[in-house]
């Protein structure tokens, strides 16, 4: 039997990583995908936030695989090389605290696994900022380092980071391309993970899940006293607006409407670096309205 491909997406909170394989499952390249999701807390929000739902996805919950590289990862995928009829592709969304190259390297342990690629997609807009941080920057530029293809994001007019740092050939701008699918689900973008990245700072997640429906003056009210030191919210509230999905990386937020039989319920996870924000700031916070 052919040795199933596994592409690991990786790139740091809010790079744009579960947008990016929101469209590559929207295109119509035949081939059968399927998406691990490992996101960091309890509540896997990304997976939640992947439209093109089936069968075809497994939730990694509660930690960054990268960390642990145990049970739980090998577990999946085995459980993903048991399917019938097997999957043409495994793509691995990382968690943005993940190294995806230590990810990757379960191709390499994995008989049944061939090595797709590390594909890496960086914020433009924030990037530069965030690479040049004392204790978030060498975490960020070991994500791109370890790339064998970065896209950017969130880019104005071609725009590429100052500080990325690696060679031209290997960027492309993700609004520049038509599909995706021939970049990520065709030929091996390398033979092999490459030197993995720096391990990561310690970080901190918070997470609810509860029935409550906010007015819309406490949810305008909790985007605009949001922690000051979190790195990323995100999830769905339950509002007068109806069901709500809740983006905030930094001092950028976004909200957009999703269908109430989607999710009926507040799901949200906060994620800082730790010695920065703890838990108790999150829930008080929460608490605030």
């Amino acid at each position: 039997m052919n040795r199933l491909p596994l592409t690991v997406i990786g790139g740091y909170l809010g790079a744009g990583k579960t947008t990016l394989i929101n469209r590559l499952l929207a295109e119509d390249h035949g081939q059968r995908v399927l998406v691990m999701v490992n996101d960091f807390g309890a509540i896997n929000i990304d997976a939640a936030l992947i439209e093109s739902q089936s069968d075809d996805m497994v939730e990694l919950s509660n930690g960054c695989v990268c960390c642990t590289m145990g049970a739980d990862l090998f577990m999946a995928v085995g459980d993903v090389l048991d399917r019938h009829p097997r999957p043409d592709h495994l793509v691995i969304e990382a968690s943005g605290i993940a190294d995806p190259a230590r990810i990757a390297q379960v191709a390499m342990a994995e008989p049944d696994l061939s090595y797709g690629g590390v594909v890496t997609v960086v914020d433009a807009q924030n990037y530069d900022a965030l690479a040049s941080d004392i204790q978030i920057g060498a975490q960020l530029r070991g994500q791109v380092d370890v790339a064998d293809l970065v896209l950017i994001s969130k880019a104005d007019a071609g725009q590429v980071p100052a500080a990325l740092g690696v060679p031209e050939a290997q960027v492309l701008d993700l609004a520049s391309l038509d599909v995706t699918a021939p970049l990520i689900l065709g030929d091996a973008l390398g033979s092999g993970p490459k030197a993995t990245a720096e391990v990561h700072p310690a970080y901190v997640s918070w997470n609810t899940r509860e029935d409550r429906v906010l007015s819309r003056a406490q949810l305008d009210a909790l985007i605009r006293n949001r922690p000051a030191k979190a790195l990323r919210i995100k999830g769905f509230v339950a509002s007068e607006r109806g069901m709500t999905e809740l983006h905030c990386v930094g001092p950028s937020h976004s909200l957009k409407p999703v269908p109430a039989s989607k999710n009926t319920q507040t799901q949200l996870v906060g994620i800082g670096l730790k010695g920065h924000i703890t838990r108790d700031d999150f829930q008080d916070w929460w608490a605030s309205v």
